[in-house]
């Protein structure tokens, strides 16, 4: 035995060789390369797989319910009892505030939340009423051009549901916030919602909001009500929320602000190169001398157009302000459009029944005197801002006495400080002394003093 381990062992050939190990093979610099780049290859894959299948499963599931639903609907063993109609229906209390971004919070037009309110539609009058139980209500966004042709006023439950609008591939939810709703005794409010896409890019340009029912309370599901919906509107991108118009603007808003005047455009250049920039520039200037700042803005500026602008421009707020003029014999207090709201003459404060030709003429002079020196005016906060203006413009400056005008004996010579403030009557002077036109004459006779 010791001659056959003696044997085994000389005839290995490595037996003299001590601690033996195995050489590994090192990879190659190409083969490192090309493992990264499958690894990169298969990331990039899935990301760009990922929401394609969420979307083929998405639109898969949705189909399937949806013949699921008209299977269950056909089959006679199944057959959900088809909704009883009525005449209830749902309604937005007042309309949206116009214009809409995306990413600003929806409004109605008193710029609080849309709220919705159950009503009656027996009869030609709608009649708000209420449920016992509380209904579960969906809020959605719905196409511009629905309803159409005759079904403007009624439609049907699944026309409803076919003309939601869902959102485009890969973005948000078309709207946010509180879409699933509880409305109790008649009345409920919506919270903070937000549209996230613009209406561009569908055919209309136009959404809607809708309101439709999805649960009533205490087994009363059977009962159909109508669903409600907006009128149709366009949703901006936010971008252009620095461009829009304020309504109602406000005195210190730079004129661009009103309708029909663009930022940087035409008419916005005219005026800014005639001093007038905001609001209260534009209104007081209409009030002064409205033929000048038809002037200004020129041919392309129609009467209708005009119209607009200066209607906009009339609503905007007056605040607290107003602004006294001083002179000799005068004391003058105007609102911040250049308006006169008071005016005192030699001591005697004048009202608008008593302002004839001649006064009227003074006042409007003294109010443009007070326009050009506008700087140099005494303001004072508070006062008399909200009452009637004295004189407005586009009234009559001049009124008739049977028929003629009644400053028709003034000469050039004469000027608006020759005549003194009368309640009852009006001095004229005149080179062989002064005539005196009675109110009380029903004949308009001239008497000499």
């Amino acid at each position: 035995m010791a001659a056959k381990r003696f044997f085994d062992d000389s005839a290995d050939p490595d037996s003299n060789q001590p601690n033996y190990k195995r050489i590994r093979k090192t990879p190659s610099f190409a083969s490192v390369i090309k493992e990264v780049v499958m690894v990169n290859f298969l990331d990039n894959f899935c990301s760009a797989l990922e929401p394609m299948l969420r979307r083929v499963v998405h639109e898969e599931v949705e189909d399937g319910l949806r013949r699921c639903s008209r299977s269950i609907v056909r089959s006679p063993s199944l057959r959900i009892k088809a909704l009883e109609p009525s005449n209830l229906r749902l309604i937005f209390n007042k309309k949206p505030s116009l214009p809409i971004f995306t990413s600003s919070k929806i409004v109605d037009s008193d710029s609080y939340p849309l709220q919705l309110l159950l009503v009656d539609a027996t009869g030609d009058c709608l009649v708000p009423t209420t449920l016992a139980s509380p209904i579960k209500i969906e809020i959605v966004v719905l196409d511009g051009d629905f309803p159409s042709g005759e079904n403007k006023a009624s439609w049907t439950q699944e026309e409803f549901n076919k003309n939601i609008v869902k959102e485009r591939a890969g973005k948000r939810p078309l709207l946010t916030g509180e879409l699933n709703i509880t409305m109790r005794d008649g009345v409920a409010s919506l919270g903070d919602l937000e549209f996230t896409d613009n209406s561009s890019w569908i055919r209309s340009r136009r959404f809607r909001i809708g309101a439709k029912v999805v649960h009533i309370g205490n087994g009363q599901n059977t009962i159909r009500i109508m669903e409600a919906m907006t009128d149709s509107f366009m949703v901006k991108d936010h971008r252009g929320e620095l461009y829009k118009k304020h309504y109602p603007p406000a005195l210190g808003d730079d004129v661009w602000r009103l309708e029909k005047i663009g930022k940087d455009g035409t008419f916005h250049k005219k005026l800014a190169s005639h001093g007038i920039k905001t609001v209260q520039d534009f209104l007081k200037l209409a009030n002064i001398d409205p033929e000048k700042i038809r002037r200004i803005l020129g041919n392309g500026m129609s009467e209708k157009m005009w119209e607009v602008t200066y209607r906009h421009a009339k609503t905007c707020e007056m605040g607290t302000k107003s602004y006294i003029a001083r002179g000799a014999n005068y004391t003058l207090i105007l609102n911040p459009i250049c308006q006169v709201i008071r005016a005192t003459i030699n001591g005697h404060i004048c009202h608008n029944r008593e302002l004839r030709g001649v006064q009227r003429a003074y006042i409007e002079k003294l109010v443009r005197d007070a326009f050009t020196n506008w700087s140099c005016l005494e303001e004072v906060d508070g006062g008399l801002v909200n009452e009637p203006a004295l004189i407005t413009q586009g009234e009559p400056a001049v009124h008739h006495l049977n028929g003629y005008p009644r400053n028709a004996l003034l000469t050039a010579a004469v000027e608006y400080t020759d005549w003194i403030v009368n309640p009852a009557n009006i001095c004229l002077p005149v080179e062989s002394g002064v005539r005196h036109i009675s109110e009380s004459s029903s004949e308009g006779e001239l008497h000499y003093l």
